[in-house]
């Protein structure tokens, strides 16, 4: 596939990419519940109600009011939770939990757009100290974050800024006038008709394995659908996409990750998209 290099006398651009279901197979926050149990954070019953809720997520069923009552749940949970543990219990158990679970497509796409000279923007309702590490993995130059509330160190289970919704779209506004970046020639991917204002805000928006809401949105304004469906392990395919990225942009903390609407899982055709 030829991938043209862009001019960068022009303005920048970027391709912004939301996490769950789109870049990896599941709910980031959601797969470390077994990890925070073993760390003594959550007990057995609060493990059985994420499981419940991953299977949930995994079969499309969740909607944007029961996604909200998990969203309110996982940041009332966190509350006291020591933010150094949260750190450390991510940081050992990642590359067992996230990197087999990383669709090979969306690896190759983020490897493709960086070639094109664009910038790689993880954009997550997760809290950062799940995102952040996950980006790092990935390659991402920056990562747009749920923010919760710490005092003293510890998880007070407010939320300081939850990115979902119209607020990726305005995380992303605000990133690119900080960096410069032209959304009209930007690309996005996600998976969820919560994220319809996040495609809006650039020229090349994609839908990846759409849930049924983004997957009749696609269609009427006939945006582009992707199908990723092979998860690999980074080290396996693609080596250099390992390498720790330049600094990630840290809007905020873990726990309240109310993950984006279930997948309905369809049947078509796997188109690319032009990086060119």
């Amino acid at each position: 596939m030829l991938v043209l290099v862009e001019n960068h006398l022009s303005p920048r651009t970027a391709a912004f990419f939301d996490l769950d279901k789109t870049v990896i197979a599941k709910s980031s926050t959601l797969a470390f519940s077994r990890p925070f149990y073993q760390g003594g954070l959550i007990n057995r019953r609060a493990v059985l109600r994420t499981a419940y809720a991953q299977f949930v997520y995994l079969l499309g069923g969740a909607d944007h009011d029961q996604m909200e009552g998990m969203r309110k749940y996982l940041s009332d949970m966190c509350r006291g939770w020591n933010v150094q543990q949260v750190r450390e219990i991510v940081a050992e158990t990642l590359h067992d939990l996230i990197d087999p679970i990383i669709y090979d497509e969306a690896a190759s796409l983020i490897e493709e757009h960086h070639l094109a000279g664009r910038d790689v923007v993880i954009v997550s309702a997760s809290g950062a100290e799940v995102v952040e590490p996950i980006g790092e993995m990935l390659g991402a130059d920056h990562v747009i974050a749920t923010r919760m509330a710490v005092e003293d160190g510890c998880y007070t289970g407010g939320i300081e800024h939850y990115v979902y919704g119209p607020a990726k779209a305005r995380a992303i506004t605000a990133l690119a006038a900080i960096e410069g970046y032209d959304l009209k020639r930007s690309f996005a991917y996600s998976d969820s008709v919560t994220d319809v204002p996040m495609l809006e805000s650039v020229g090349h928006p994609y839908a990846v394995n759409p849930d049924r809401g983004l997957r009749r949105e696609a269609a009427s304004r006939e945006w582009p659908m992707l199908t990723f469906s092979r998860p690999v392990r980074l080290h396996q395919r693609v080596p250099a996409l390992t390498m720790p990225s330049g600094p990630v942009l840290a809007l905020a903390a873990v726990g309240a990750a109310a993950a984006t609407a279930g997948l309905v899982w369809y049947a078509a055709r796997r188109r690319r998209p032009a990086l060119s």
